[in-house]
């Protein structure tokens, strides 16, 4: 997505997205690299990610592509090799994800283990390997969590545990590390992204029915949020979270 105002707040600055191969990272990627960043994608999916990267610089952007798992410390030694390719980074967009949609009592172990790895583990390796160059630079951080980390949805109790956590661990960096660095969240709501391919047409039509906004919101819509939350012109904001939601959370049938 390119901005239509011509801006270019990101000239002559590195950006690392994870989950980037496809969906809101892809375009939280394609959106930070519109505005002028270097720009490396990290994702598990190189299938998707590849051809990611290189519509980007095919539409004049810089990206790099890195196969990485964002729950392994040697996966971000890549990524940050990659990164200083370009220079030191100055914006991490935290976003990769998984989740396994079964209540509780049916969930394994390693489920579990293995969602709280990617989702919340992940993150907080990648601002530990990110950190000195964002001190350094004083750089900005976006943790995306979900509307899950507020509201109970049947069958998402790893999911929602790892997403509510990122959302204490967003206060606890942005106190720890400021005023060097920024580190802020957005909560997304009903977004249309693969995940949804799978879902039955009446259950979609339900979720979009259940936002204010009426409809589903587009991963374009939340990397423009998170583009905000880490340009410089967002300064005085840090430890904030901001739904993306189309009010999907304050949607209510009943009084």
């Amino acid at each position: 997505m390119r901005p239509t105002n011509g801006t270019a707040r990101f000239t002559d600055r590195v950006a690392v997205v994870t989950g980037a191969a496809s969906g809101i990272g892809a375009a939280t990627a394609g959106r930070l690299a519109a505005e002028g960043a270097s720009v490396v994608l990290a994702d598990t999916d190189a299938e998707r990610g590849v051809p990611t990267a290189a519509r980007i610089r095919e539409e004049g952007g810089r990206a790099a592509f890195v196969l990485a798992d964002v729950a392994e410390e040697d996966g971000w030694d890549r990524v940050v090799t990659a990164a200083h390719t370009f220079g030191p980074v100055d914006v991490l967009v935290s976003n990769a994800y998984t989740v396994e949609v079964t209540a509780a009592h049916e969930m394994t172990l390693a489920s579990w283990e293995r969602q709280l790895a990617v989702n919340l583990t992940g993150g907080f390796l990648g601002f530990k390997a990110v950190l000195p160059d964002l001190r350094a630079r004083h750089g900005a951080v976006v943790l995306t969590s979900s509307v899950h980390a507020h509201r109970g949805v049947p069958g998402h109790p790893a999911y929602a545990a790892s997403k509510g956590a990122l959302l204490s661990l967003c206060a606890q960096l942005a106190v720890e590390y400021g005023p060097e660095v920024r580190v802020n969240a957005v909560l997304p709501g009903p977004i249309l992204t693969a995940a949804w391919d799978g879902v039955p047409e009446e259950e979609r039509a339900r979720s979009a029915a259940g936002t204010a906004a009426g409809r589903f919101g587009t991963p374009e819509e939340v990397a423009a949020a998170i583009a905000f939350l880490a340009a410089r012109e967002a300064s005085y904001i840090t430890g904030s979270s901001l739904l993306v939601d189309g009010g999907w959370s304050v949607v209510k049938a009943s009084a």
